[in-house]
């Protein structure tokens, strides 16, 4: 996992948080699907394909600067 975030470029990871990641934009999606989520109501498959489109973005740039950190300790 770690060798494949470390070939993903922190640039593409931004422009893929800052599109793919909040679009809609107006409120953004995945924040949407967070609040779904505590409150229990991410049921239906639709959703949760939405929250796993919306979130991969942000999981990959999360984990890649963890790795980062990580690696500097």
């Amino acid at each position: 996992m770690e060798k494949l975030l470390a070939d993903i470029p922190w640039a593409v990871l931004l422009i893929a948080c800052l599109t793919i990641g909040l679009a809609p934009f107006h409120p953004p999606h995945i924040w949407e699907k967070l609040q779904m989520l505590f409150k229990g109501e991410l049921v239906r498959p639709l959703d949760w394909f939405d929250f796993f489109l919306h979130g991969t973005p942000w999981f990959l740039l999360i984990a890649k600067a963890l790795f980062l950190l990580k690696g500097r300790s």
